[in-house]
């Protein structure tokens, strides 16, 4: 049997949004005995230029025929792309008729607009993660997630995550084996460890005006044992703690122990959901050295303690 994948492209897409997934299924089709074939869809059909300058070519959407899979992909040309009612009128019809709707990155975006997400969970990339929420209050958006299945509808997380979200359609068809060796072939994780929180606000502890402090951060995510105080840190740069404590705000943000927390929250939520570790060795490798401390802080940022995270995974 073959799956036909039909990939919906629009002006200002992101091009790895489409061509991680192809890639995918590509890998995945000369291994399986059962492959795959792609149609690359746009509501005029022909060439549709991507972000970055490269076009890919296109059939019209009217022209789509016997999807299994229909994937969205986002880009910087999404928010018009949601203001196409023949786009959203045809991703609207096609959760009638396709096994799996799915997204990727800000694609998310449309199938909400499309209505297809109302009452679901979903994904997107971490930065539009807010738009989604603000716009679509029917939207249940996980933005932590790499990528969410709320039934036959599936969402993933910014740009790379569309090769994690087609490994696991892959695995869904071929098996957990196959995946694997694809997985391997593209030299990616299979599952990828750690969730979106990696790359988003954790990440940015150290980006924009804040060089002077981005080795003492880089030390801080090696040291999250040690008693992290503003005293100590201050120290460490040979400041004041009254200079220190103003001085790192302004450039990254947030205060000094709050970054503390979330980056031991970063490293805690890793271990918690991709480890057999108790719960008490977390808290002790991360620096919260008392479990209670640690989960009342999983409460304050995720809304839900360290047991339940790993009982969902």
């Amino acid at each position: 049997m073959t799956h036909i994948i039909g990939i919906f492209l629009y002006d200002g897409f992101q091009l790895l949004d489409a061509s991680g997934p192809i890639a995918a299924f590509e890998i995945a089709g000369t291994m399986a005995q059962s492959g795959y074939r792609l149609q690359l869809l746009s509501r005029a059909g022909g060439a549709v230029t991507s972000s970055s300058g490269v076009a890919l070519q296109t059939v019209m959407i009217d022209a789509a025929q016997n999807l299994d899979t229909l994937i969205i992909v986002g880009g910087r040309g999404s928010d018009a792309a949601m203001a196409c009612l023949e786009s959203i009128a045809f991703i609207r019809s096609s959760e009638k008729t396709v096994r799996r709707l799915c997204s990727v990155c800000s694609g998310a975006l449309l199938l909400a607009e499309a209505g297809v997400l109302d009452g679901r969970r979903a994904t997107t990339h971490w930065r539009r993660a807010d738009q989604l929420a603000r716009s679509f209050p029917k939207v249940r958006v996980e933005p932590d997630a790499i990528h969410i299945r709320d039934g036959h509808v599936w969402t993933s997380a910014g740009i790379s995550a569309g090769i994690d979200l087609a490994l696991a359609l892959v695995a869904e068809d071929q098996g957990e084996e196959l995946t694997r060796r694809v997985a391997q072939e593209m030299v990616v994780y299979y599952r990828r460890p750690g969730g979106q929180s990696q790359f988003s606000a954790l990440a940015e502890l150290g980006g924009g005006d804040a060089t002077a402090f981005s080795p003492l951060l880089d030390w801080m995510r090696a040291h999250l044992t040690e008693r992290l105080t503003v005293e100590y840190l201050a120290g460490r740069m040979a400041m004041s703690p009254r200079n220190f404590s103003r001085a790192f705000a302004r450039a990254i943000g947030v205060s000094p122990a709050k970054a503390v927390e979330r980056l031991r929250l970063e490293a805690a939520r890793e271990r918690v959901e991709y480890s057999t570790q108790p719960i008490e060795a977390v808290a002790a490798a991360t620096g919260f050295r008392d479990p209670e401390r640690m989960r009342r802080a999983f409460l304050r940022a995720f809304g839900q303690p360290p047991q339940a995270m790993r009982r969902k995974c």
